[in-house]
């Protein structure tokens, strides 16, 4: 049946994840940076285009709102939701340019770019990691296995080991969940 056949896929990745501990200890440090990061006064920034772009918004909504538990909101936004600014800079200069453009009026040294892309090709966010790497902003790409060209683009690479884009996405967003839940509790620890 395709229904317990894509509930199996889902979770053989999700244990790939599990037993790589480079991978697992990458999550690690990138949730460190993303801490550092609003200890400092800096803010984190996601792209993304598709359902990367919801995943990217979800993210962004989890660290501006809260995850688990009630506490002061940290500076984070997706970067596509004002849809008037992405309209006109696609039309204007061209949709390669709606992420990196918007980064190099807002972007600062010390800010993180999370880029969200299942085959890590997309244009827009190779443009984005390029103005964030000049402007001294951490990068990390979320990808499927090959990191795409935006492997060699980003600080740091958190490619799932799949080729499946439903796959990919489901990871995406357990691994940033995960990233969440360590920086709220690292920066908003509950006494027991």
């Amino acid at each position: 049946m395709r229904i317990s056949e894509s509930i199996k896929d889902s979770i053989e990745v999700k244990q790939k994840i599990l037993a790589d501990k480079a991978l697992l200890d990458l999550i690690r440090e990138v949730a460190l940076h993303c801490t550092e990061s609003f200890c400092n006064g800096n803010k984190v920034l996601f792209c993304g285009n598709g359902g990367s772009a919801a995943d990217a918004q979800h993210l962004a909504a989890e660290f501006s709102g809260r995850f688990y538990y009630d506490r002061p909101p940290l500076p984070s936004e997706a970067l596509h939701v004002n849809t008037s600014y992405l309209t006109a800079v696609a039309n204007d200069y061209s949709f390669d340019e709606v992420y990196s453009r918007i980064i190099r009026g807002s972007g600062k040294e010390g800010d993180i770019l999370f880029g969200i892309s299942t085959s890590g090709n997309s244009k827009n966010i190779i443009k984005a990691f390029e103005t964030a790497n000049e402007l001294g902003m951490i990068t990390i790409a979320m990808t499927g296995a090959s990191g795409g060209n935006m492997k060699n683009k980003c600080d740091y690479l958190i490619n799932v080991p799949s080729s499946d884009t439903p796959r990919i996405q489901e990871s995406h967003i357990m691994i940033g969940h995960i990233i969440c839940e360590l920086v709220e509790t690292a920066l908003f620890p509950i006494e027991k």
